[in-house]
């Protein structure tokens, strides 16, 4: 199965590697949201831009694509995201260094452009790498 939109998502990643945001306008709707942005921001292009723009350019995220996963309608891709620690979002402590967590991405499709993204990302181990959060203590062993 393929995706007509497949080569929009997979443009959005390389887009963010290269922090080129100029040609989102072409990967997705007018209407496009995104689920996953921790502050508001306007749908559409620019909408996707701004909170790209914080990814790239503020947590300085570049992905390197796991698997990616395709319907009819949706585009599932998992990735790891590496990242730099930023005092204000992170905490003090998190101040440049780095970490690299697991995320997953799922995209809806409208035709060969992304409508909608949802984005699950594993902040906590982010938080721990960075020493800003104590690893979590085992689970002890039940019989």
């Amino acid at each position: 199965m393929s995706n007509p939109a497949t080569p929009a998502a997979l443009a959005v990643f390389e887009a963010i590697n290269t922090a080129d945001l100029s040609r989102l306008d072409e990967y997705v709707t007018p209407t496009f949201v995104d689920h996953g942005s921790p502050f508001p921001i306007p749908p559409g292009p620019e909408g996707y831009r701004q909170i790209l723009t914080f990814v790239t350019g503020v947590l300085k995220i570049r992905y390197t694509l796991e698997d990616l996963i395709e319907t009819d309608d949706r585009i599932v891709v998992r990735a790891t995201a590496r990242g730099e620690g930023v005092p204000n979002v992170h905490g003090p402590a998190a101040a440049g260094r780095s970490y690299a967590i697991t995320t997953a991405h799922i995209y809806r499709t409208e035709g060969d452009r992304l409508a909608e993204h949802w984005g699950v990302r594993d902040e906590v181990g982010a938080m721990v790498q960075m020493g800003v959060l104590p690893p979590p203590e085992p689970m002890p062993a039940t019989a």
